[in-house]
């Protein structure tokens, strides 16, 4: 893929990191008349081409910092961004967004892709405040001290130093010695960082209630709420998906966790005990930590027998080298797909480390990936991406499609034990997804709590949708086990998407069985689409429902269970 996207209107030499060159392009957009339909659409191409340019230079600082969290002068480009570089640009985007919403000839404006920009326009401009900028710049910064706390947690195993990543190697060990030895490390690790984190935590809490209540919101949900953009949908309806949940997924999770037992011959099980392969056959290791090439190699050619396109795709990012996969010291944990708005290119991150949940990462960030591409040639960057529900569909689903060939990776037993592994981790996933965004309606809308009604508060929700495995003498280690979740941190109240978009991709799989190349063609029109269409339009243009009430949730649970029955033991 040689597109390129040349620059008419930002000069070519513009250094971002120099706000004095930057305020005069936004003051010439600010000033400009505009006196027909023709002079706005020439006027948003303009603002897009800006907007692209400093969010690809503020994403590529990100970058680098996720990469490299202990090089100082990395974090120093990163924080002058942050610090003196976005706050500034800030309130002059709004200038932006309001001259667009003021101007008679928006209404003028043919398609309905700019009524999309039109109403998500408006939540941004109801919501803003420049009071709230330093507060948001705060945020950030202690965000990051989040990061670079978590990137340092290393152990020493065995007489090696590991990552707390590639320590999870061992918890999938057939030996429970060896595993419970791994859990006990990796868990005691990050309880050494509990109070630092809790006291982040606390700080974090009331920057972001302030910033609600400057923009005329009663608490931090509903000004998520509408910063998300979520049009669709309430938070009523969410924790009804939690009740869904409650009733469809947990029974079955204990019906597995019973099996597990019986077959690791166990009269109870411990946290240890849940990643290791129930017949105490060894670890799925898909690669050696140290080929990360084999590995890429792999997982494109999965991509090729669902379509060569997207196999093509794939090799865009190889070629602009925008991989960073293996862990290491040093590096920020997790995994993410960053879209480099200027060269309309994707960028994943992510930390393998030779395990089975590595494929299915690399598998759904190539999701984000791909739908960077396909809604590469819609005009405004502010139309490229779509709501992060059908983002998040366009993921998940390649983890399904993609599990159909996991024989890549394995003999035809092991694929059948990891395709196992993946559909048991997709209903293990929708209580845990529940637990964590139940607890942030609870955090969010109870401002002002102790440490010890928030740590009271995750229990009793844990309990709800926990399973029973015994954490007896590890009672701290289970009430810090939120801290883990980084989208708490990073940010709240994303999380639901992953399961109302788990209930897509679940419909979309399903339909790929009956019709796998109908199935990827509506996948890929939908996201060409962007975020030009309202999120029941895109589900739609998928051949899905946007639905997650029980009428969805259950028929999905009994076809992963019938496939589950399905797949040899």
């Amino acid at each position: 893929m040689t597109t390129t996207y040349p620059r008419r209107f930002v000069p070519k030499n513009l250094d971002v990191a120099d706000f004095t060159q930057l305020q005069p392009l936004y003051d010439q957009l600010i000033d400009r008349p505009i006196q027909s339909v023709d002079e706005l659409e020439q006027w948003l191409a303009d603002a897009s081409e800006l907007s692209s340019v400093v969010d690809e230079y503020g994403s590529r600082r990100y970058i680098d910092k996720s990469c490299h969290t202990e090089d100082p002068q990395i974090e120093k480009d990163y924080m002058r961004f942050i610090e003196q570089i976005d706050p500034k640009i800030k309130p002059l985007f709004f200038q932006l967004q309001r001259k667009l919403l003021d101007s008679p000839y928006v209404s003028k404006l043919s398609g309905e892709r700019y009524r999309i920009l039109e109403r998500k326009w408006r939540a941004d401009v109801e919501l803003f405040r420049e009071i709230n900028i330093p507060l948001e710049t705060q945020v950030i910064k202690l965000v990051t001290e989040y990061d670079k706390i978590s990137g340092a947690m290393m152990v020493q195993f065995r007489g090696k130093e590991y990552t707390l990543q590639q320590l999870a190697r061992f918890i999938e060990e057939p030996d429970r010695q060896v595993r419970q030895e791994a859990w006990e490390t990796s868990a005691g690790r990050r309880l050494q960082d509990r109070g630092r984190i809790d006291e982040l935590f606390d700080k974090l809490l009331p920057l972001r209630q302030e910033i609600a209540s400057n923009s005329a919101m009663d608490n931090y949900r509903s000004y998520a709420w509408k910063a998300y953009k979520r049009f669709d949908y309430t938070p009523d309806d969410c924790l009804r998906f939690a009740d869904a949940i409650e009733k469809a997924c947990v029974p079955v999770v204990d019906e597995l966790d019973r099996q597990r037992a019986v077959d690791l011959k166990l009269e109870k099980l411990r946290p240890w005990d849940l990643s290791v392969d129930p017949k105490n056959r060894p670890p799925l290791r898909p690669f050696a930590d140290d080929q990360t090439d084999q590995f890429v190699q792999k997982v494109k050619t999965i991509f090729n027998r669902l379509s060569p396109q997207l196999a093509d795709d794939f090799d865009v990012l190889r070629q602009r080298n925008n991989l960073d996969l293996q862990s290491r010291k040093g590096k920020q944990p997790g995994g993410y797909q960053c879209s480099l708005d200027e060269a309309r290119e994707p960028f994943i991150f992510m930390n393998a480390a030779g395990l089975q949940r590595d494929v299915e990462t690399l598998l759904h960030e190539g999701g984000h990936a791909f739908h960077c591409l396909a809604a590469r040639e819609e005009p405004l960057v502010f139309l490229r991406s779509a709501p992060m529900e059908f983002c998040e569909v366009a993921s998940m689903s390649m983890e399904l499609l993609g599990s159909e060939h996991f024989d890549v990776f394995y003999q035809e037993t092991d694929a059948n034990r990891a395709r196992r592994s993946m559909l048991e981790g997709i209903i293990r996933f929708f209580p845990w997804m529940a637990t964590i965004d139940t607890f942030q309606h609870w955090i969010y809308t109870h401002p002002g709590h102790s440490d010890r009604q928030r740590t009271d508060q995750w229990l009793a929700i844990l309990n709800r949708f926990s399973s029973k495995v015994d954490w007896s003498g590890y009672e701290a280690m289970r009430e810090s086990q939120w801290q883990r979740q980084l989208h708490l941190f990073h940010a709240p109240f994303y999380y639901i998407e992953y399961g109302i978009a788990q209930l897509g991709a679940l419909q979309l799989w399903i339909k790929s069985k009956e019709d796998p190349r109908r199935a990827i063609s509506n996948y890929r029109a939908a996201l060409r689409l962007g975020g030009t269409k309202t999120l029941p339009e895109l589900f739609a243009a998928a051949g899905i429902r946007f639905d997650f009430s029980q009428r969805t949730l259950h028929p999905l649970m009994r076809a992963l269970r019938d496939e589950l029955a399905a797949l040899p033991r």
